[in-house]
């Protein structure tokens, strides 16, 4: 893990303190359910879930699969998934740039593959856009966690899922404005201050 990316981390964890007691109490709603699948199945997998599988359902994914290392657990895999497949936003690619992660466009579509990389010994998240229930996901015993409110009100039963909500605001109500890569680096920051602080409790 590169000092940039080490530092971000720390600095982050250093900002418990900002999140409020409501969203603590949804925070350790996703580590008892870690805790408890790792208990029973020796592994726990999570899919982090918003409407269009571009920004805010990515930036979790890579958060919650940081914060699992981080903390040393081994065993969490998580993915991410919409409800309908678009493409991951480059905003969003590039505010994981400037936390410390190094990514790679692995092909070139209107929906490319990214290879997202955390640590030189770890094996790059892979990063696209999807719906949920895309065979690259798990079908089974997976936790649900639902980022965004629609995806929430529109995607009421998840098949095999333990369903958690854990919305946060859209940073894409500023894009094309000059607060747009601002704005990303601050949902960057608040979900990786929030995913580290689950991962945290378990």
């Amino acid at each position: 893990m590169n000092t940039t990316l080490s530092n971000y981390i720390e600095e982050a964890k250093q900002e418990f303190d900002l999140i409020s007691e409501e969203r603590k109490a949804a925070l350790e709603v996703i580590s008892t359910f870690v805790s408890q699948k790792l208990a029973q199945d020796g592994l726990a997998n999570i899919i982090l879930i918003c409407t269009h599988n571009s920004r805010r359902s990515h930036l979790s994914q890579v958060w919650a699969q940081i914060a699992a290392y981080h903390y040393g657990f081994n065993n969490v895999f998580a993915y991410s998934g919409g409800t309908e497949a678009t493409a991951m936003f480059p905003s969003a690619a590039n505010a994981l740039t400037r936390a410390g992660l190094e990514i790679s466009k692995l092909s070139e579509s209107s929906n490319p593959v990214y290879a997202i990389k955390f640590d030189e010994d770890q094996p790059a998240i892979i990063g696209f856009s999807k719906t949920y229930d895309n065979p690259f996901n798990p079908q089974n015993g997976f936790g649900a966690i639902m980022t965004c409110n629609h995806a929430d009100i529109n995607c009421p039963v998840i098949i095999g899922a333990e369903r958690i909500s854990l919305p946060f605001e859209d940073p894409k109500a500023f894009d094309g404005t000059p607060e747009q890569e601002a704005k990303y680096d601050e949902r960057c920051r608040q979900i990786a201050r929030e995913l580290l602080y689950a991962f945290s409790k378990i």
